[in-house]
């Protein structure tokens, strides 16, 4: 724990007189004072993170997608089976998945982490290899993982992050890979919000009736059998998480103790949050939720955290894709600030 403890105490808050300036700076740009609404105030969130009131162009935006297979698979609670994790693990290596399309798009590199894939994966030079288990115990016969691999995770994420540094990030995206997931993402957003399980829990990959009621079934017998402590996150993590939820949390911590902006993506990266937050309340005040995901409890997460979405486009794939999406969006926002003229810089008239 003294690696995250170490990592917590290094976030500060945002800085309030780059805000401030941020601020001033839009009410003088050349347009009635709020009228690009949300875009604003992206921008001025970002120039606090920055600290820098126009902050720099984003030279390195960055997508970490974290993999991960689950033991509650075994109990029908997703329409794919786990063979799928690895398969697309390969594709995302091979540039061929949404996110490496979207990825492109936007100018950002993908990074492909195994947390915990249930196969020994081939070695690529784009793998990051981190695997805490091949996959997760069943959590509703038990602990989905031990306390001591929990940190391991959130451990492993502080690393990757910390590694991709080293070759520059302005703004990272984390996203997810790994069959069953929105189960344990389920658990884990219905004991941090105390929302009832049959409220925050979907249809994933697409189960029909039946395995939606497996699914329910499965998340209420594991938080009955394994008591999750809603105080103690990595409590939480370790009875119904999962080893790439663990990364994306540990990644959201070291993101915002080096004052990178974080992009939260759907359900299963909204999970991640939950747990950073609950380890560092400060590090919300680094989040932008990306998207609003299908998933219906991806809306409850969301409210905790304090987040609003920046697109609703019907999206539940995961992966990052929302959040690479919404990328564009922040940079936008923040070219605005930066490029637009102010009424002196343009010799336009204010309102009277």
């Amino acid at each position: 724990m003294d690696e995250i403890r170490r990592i917590i105490d290094r976030i500060e808050p945002p800085e309030r007189d780059a805000m401030l300036a941020a601020r001033r700076r839009q009410d003088e740009l050349t347009k009635p004072q709020g009228s690009l609404g949300f875009l604003e105030e992206i921008s001025i969130k970002v120039a606090g993170i920055k600290r820098n009131a126009i902050p720099d162009p984003f030279e390195n935006k960055v997508v970490i997608t974290m993999a991960g297979d689950h033991g509650v698979v075994e109990d029908g609670v997703s329409a794919y089976p786990k063979e799928v994790t690895p398969q697309m693990v390969y594709n995302f290596l091979d540039g061929g998945a949404a996110i490496n399309v979207l990825a492109r798009h936007i100018g950002a590199r993908v990074v492909v982490v195994d947390m915990g894939v249930a196969a020994s994966l081939e070695p690529h030079p784009a793998l990051v290899d981190k695997k805490i288990g091949f996959g997760t115990r069943n959590m509703a016969k038990g602990p989905a993982m031990t306390r001591e691999e929990a940190i391991e995770s959130i451990k492993a994420g502080i690393e990757v992050f910390e590694s991709e540094l080293e070759r520059g990030v302005d703004i990272v995206a984390l996203g997810d890979m790994g069959i069953g997931n929105t189960t344990p993402s389920s658990a884990i957003a219905a004991v941090m919000t105390g929302k009832p399980v049959s409220e925050v829990t979907g249809r994933g990959t697409g189960v029909d009736d039946g395995g939606l009621s497996r699914k329910i079934e499965a998340i209420e017998r594991a938080i009955s059998v394994n008591k999750p402590d809603p105080s103690d996150p990595i409590d939480v993590l370790s009875k119904v998480g999962g080893f790439e939820i663990g990364g994306i949390a540990g990644a959201m911590l070291a993101a915002a103790s080096n004052r990178v902006p974080v992009v939260v993506d759907g359900f299963i990266s909204g999970a991640g949050a939950l747990i950073a937050a609950g380890l560092a309340p400060q590090v919300k005040e680094y989040m932008f939720a990306g998207h609003i995901s299908v998933e219906r409890g991806h809306r409850a997460v969301l409210e905790w955290l304090g987040l609003r979405p920046i697109l609703d486009l019907n999206l539940r794939l995961g992966e990052g894709t929302g959040a690479v999406l919404a990328i564009g969006i922040i940079e936008a926002a923040c070219k605005i600030l930066r490029e637009m003229r102010t009424f002196e810089e343009a010799g336009v008239s204010k309102k009277e």
